[in-house]
């Protein structure tokens, strides 16, 4: 069976670590040649390459601050220059949220977590978009979270950032039909990243976390990076505009015993 995406290049957003990071592995399993993206973890990123490049594909190892729109128009030039145009775009870059309520947020909180979250999906994808109206065709994927849907209690901005990218999503899917762009959200629940270092730290705290999973456990990153494989592929073409949750059951289990 030919790889799914054979001679695609893709741009994975902070793939140092974690969804991004897997996300890139599996691209490159099924023959695409990935942009890994850094904020922080340089050398994260640099064992994200290492496996890349282990699995026969060419890595492009760039730090990106996702915030900055000049940062992510230097990007994807210099993708264009080193591997040629992208056809692969997953937002995967974000934060999770600092815990506090809305009435003593810190500003600067809020504009964090909003830049980061959906800003810079939105500075990506215009890039993205550019480059490809010309070509014709390819695939985003944002990174949104069960919490696009629902609210978690001292994550306004956290919350209010996925719902968002959510509604972005869904606004660039008539828009770049006619170019034959497809545009999904994959939304995970739970995942064993370094966004949830505690429960990977403390078996304890995981197995309090996961009490209000169906499945009682959280998903490892793999799992969320071969439904990224999925929407990347052309299996998928025909689909756009839509959420893709995975989440062990927890959002069904809304309500339960109230």
């Amino acid at each position: 069976m030919a790889s799914r995406l054979q001679g695609r290049i893709a741009i994975v957003t902070g793939s140092e670590s974690g969804i991004g990071q897997a996300t890139a592995e599996a691209f490159a399993e099924e023959g695409a040649d990935v942009v890994v993206t850094w904020f922080r973890d340089r050398d994260g990123a640099a064992e994200t390459a290492r496996r890349i490049e282990a699995a026969g594909r060419r890595a492009l190892v760039l730090p990106l601050d996702v915030r900055d729109p000049d940062a992510v128009a230097q990007a994807f030039a210099r993708t264009g220059r080193e591997l040629g145009a992208p056809y692969i775009l997953v937002n995967n870059a974000g934060i999770d949220a600092g815990g506090a309520p809305v009435a003593s947020m810190a500003l600067e909180d809020w504009d964090n977590e909003l830049k980061t979250n959906l800003y810079g999906p939105f500075y990506c994808c215009r890039q993205f978009v550019r480059a490809r109206q010309a070509a014709g065709g390819g695939k985003i994927i944002n990174v949104t979270s069960v919490h696009e849907e629902i609210p978690r209690a001292g994550a306004a901005g956290y919350d209010a950032a996925k719902g968002g990218l959510r509604n972005l999503t869904r606004t660039l899917c008539p828009e770049l039909a006619p170019d034959r762009i497809n545009v999904n959200n994959l939304a995970p629940g739970m995942v064993l990243t370094p966004m949830n270092q505690a429960a990977l730290d403390d078996p304890k705290v995981r197995e309090h976390q996961v009490r209000s999973i169906p499945w009682q456990r959280a998903a490892e990153p793999w799992e969320i990076a071969r439904l990224a494989v999925y929407l990347a592929s052309v299996e998928a073409d025909y689909v756009s505009g839509q959420t893709f949750t995975i989440d062990g059951g927890l959002m069904m289990n809304l309500g339960q015993g109230a």
